[in-house]
């Protein structure tokens, strides 16, 4: 059974309707979780600490859709 990863970060938009960091440096990565609803659970509690900000955004990044376990490994993961 393969394992589905997903991270949960966010942080400051440039603008409440776009998707632009004002600074990656300063992204909050809440942590990394086995399955979605647990993301969902550290998304909702993330998200709900800086409601009152409108700049503010929490994402859920499916990390186990970036790898396909059908495919050949690239050369940097065949290193020890």
């Amino acid at each position: 059974m393969p394992q589905r990863l997903h991270l949960v970060f966010g942080g400051e938009l440039v603008d409440p309707s776009k998707n632009v960091f004002r600074d990656v440096n300063d992204i909050d990565v809440v942590g990394m979780f086995p399955d979605y609803a647990s993301a969902y659970d550290a998304w909702k509690a993330a998200a709900q600490k800086t409601v009152d900000n409108a700049h503010m955004r929490y994402f859920i990044a499916h990390i186990h859709r970036l790898r396909d376990e059908e495919l050949e490994a690239s050369s940097t993961e065949e290193l020890s």
